[in-house]
């Protein structure tokens, strides 16, 4: 058997990588697909957005993050989504999907408490925003360096957009989801982060 552990342990990020980049295509994908057909039923797929503080639109917590209303609205989420969920989706398979159904769940449970009344909430941007939460702190919660280099290389890129998303001027936006995905993405870095490596040399990284 030949090879070292440092190669070793390249191969799995390598490995890592693509899976992650794998699962934020397929992601964005599906988005783009249910937004076809939508459009291809008459948007009969907007109905599984949130209408705040109706009982019955508690089963659509879930499944509006993943309904946009038209491809304009899939469109601007598609970059950030498919960007941020990359990052999250490097520290391990089983974690980011940990940290996307807390922020779905928390973000959909807040729009349909604090959204204004006859409002539908949908769209992916809550998530984002809270995959920008998680990044942003994950690191220094965990002390790890990189984690907080990725942490201010996402605040750079997309914190003015975040800071302009909150603003509640902004009309046909909901401000209140992105506010609570944010709180989210947040809390997320605190409930779900990595304990510190133990003594023991480790290799690999299965996700």
């Amino acid at each position: 058997m030949r090879g070292t552990w440092g190669a070793e342990r390249e191969w799995s990020r390598g490995e890592r990588a693509l899976t992650a980049a794998k699962l934020m295509l397929g992601w964005v994908a599906l988005l783009w697909l249910l937004e076809v057909a939508d459009v291809a039923s008459g948007h009969a797929l907007d109905g599984f957005g949130i209408v705040p503080r109706t009982p019955s639109e508690l089963v659509d917590v879930v499944p509006a993050s993943f309904i946009h209303f038209g491809f304009a609205h899939v469109a601007a989420n598609s970059v950030p989504l498919l960007a941020l969920g990359f990052l999250a989706a490097l520290g391990g398979i089983r974690r980011f999907a940990a940290v996307c159904a807390l922020i779905i769940v928390a973000d959909g449970l807040g729009v349909w408490l604090i959204s204004p009344s006859g409002t539908n909430t949908a769209g992916a941007s809550g998530l984002i925003f809270g995959l920008f939460g998680f990044l942003l702190i994950t690191g220094f919660v965990e002390r790890r360096p990189l984690g907080v280099l990725v942490g201010l290389l996402v605040a750079a890129i997309w914190g003015g957009t975040m800071l302009a998303g909150l603003a509640p001027t902004q009309s046909g936006i909901s401000w209140q989801g992105h506010l609570v995905g944010l709180a989210a993405g947040v809390a997320a870095a605190f409930v779900l982060r990595r304990r510190a490596a133990g003594p023991a040399l480790r290799t690999g990284g299965g996700l």
